[in-house]
């Protein structure tokens, strides 16, 4: 006789389907793995026992929503917290549901928590330029400072994840009028413009380094290996406290520059959908904001009937 599948056993389950047919990173493998734990723990205590399949197929929205309360008023969680938690807890269901062929009635007119993303919050364009042609001047070694260089112009120039250019290898180095190829999230490929700017100051950097293999990585650390991003974030948060720049700029606020700069210019926002690699429009849109929110604080100081 077959023996039930406990909960823990199809969270496994899920976990794996999502590296191997998903390809998801392991941290979100790591916080939905996290985000399952708490509910079925909330689901031992709640039901009194490990819940199997059939106690899964028979939740009902109530139940969701008890868990929902506990995580908020025990536990302190706040609304982005729980909204990822019950996304997970959705793609868990609709997973059993296509593995198992259970009916996950929970999810019928379930709504969560209303989270309301924060504006990214982009460096001005001299900000960004300044990040870009001298975050490398705080670094004695010449080799460091031109990788440095390199490698926040190139944030800048093409709006990459830093994760995406640090996952380059000597072969991609961008190169001016020739489109970079990007492997964005969840595999996806786009091409990104290179700008002369954004090919000179890689080019620099590789000639220091005495034009390394292809298959070697782009930008390198100082022991010889890949780049790691916290040491990057490291790199840039002290060059911004020795300029005076806002603790805002990041590597990753390059990116936000990038677009909210091209926004402003009168780009089209599918056009900056494409380039950034965002799979929905309504990530993009997050820019509008951004931009409607500096113009009308451009009004409130320079417009006569502001006050």
């Amino acid at each position: 006789m077959t023996e039930p599948v406990t909960g823990l056993a199809a969270r496994e389950q899920w976990l794996d389907w999502l590296a191997r047919e998903r390809r998801a990173s392991p941290h979100t493998l790591a916080a939905y793995g996290a985000d399952l734990a708490d509910f079925l723990g909330f689901l031992n205590r709640h039901l009194g026992g490990e819940p199997d399949l059939a106690a899964l197929a028979a939740l009902r929205p109530a139940d969701l929503r008890a868990f929902l309360a506990e995580r908020a008023m025990r536990d302190g969680v706040g609304n982005a917290t729980r909204a990822r938690q019950l996304a997970a807890i959705r793609g868990f269901l609709r997973f059993l549901a296509r593995r198992h062929g259970m009916t996950p009635v929970a999810l019928a007119a379930l709504r969560g928590p209303r989270v309301v993303p924060p504006a990214p919050r982009p460096l001005t364009a001299e900000q960004a330029r300044e990040v870009a042609r001298d975050t490398g001047s705080v670094e004695a070694d010449p080799l460091m400072a031109a990788r440095d260089q390199a490698l926040f112009t190139l944030l800048y120039g093409c709006g990459l994840r830093i994760s995406e250019a640090l996952g380059l290898d000597v072969r991609d180095a961008p190169r001016a009028g020739i489109g970079l190829r990007i492997r964005g999230k969840g595999q996806k490929e786009r091409v990104v413009p290179v700008l002369p700017a954004v090919a000179e100051a890689v080019a620099a950097y590789l000639r220091l380094r005495g034009h390394p293999s292809a298959d070697q990585p782009l930008f390198l650390g100082a022991r010889g290996g890949r780049l790691d991003a916290a040491v990057a974030q490291r790199a840039l948060r002290h060059y911004r406290r020795l300029a005076g720049l806002p603790e805002s700029a990041t590597p990753h606020a390059l990116r936000h520059s990038f677009a909210t700069h091209l926004l402003g210019a009168g780009a089209d926002l599918r056009a900056i959908q494409e380039l950034l690699g965002h799979a929905s429009l309504s990530t993009t849109q997050r820019y509008t904001g951004v931009d409607a929110a500096r113009l009308l604080d451009s009004w409130r100081k320079a417009h006569p009937r502001a006050d």
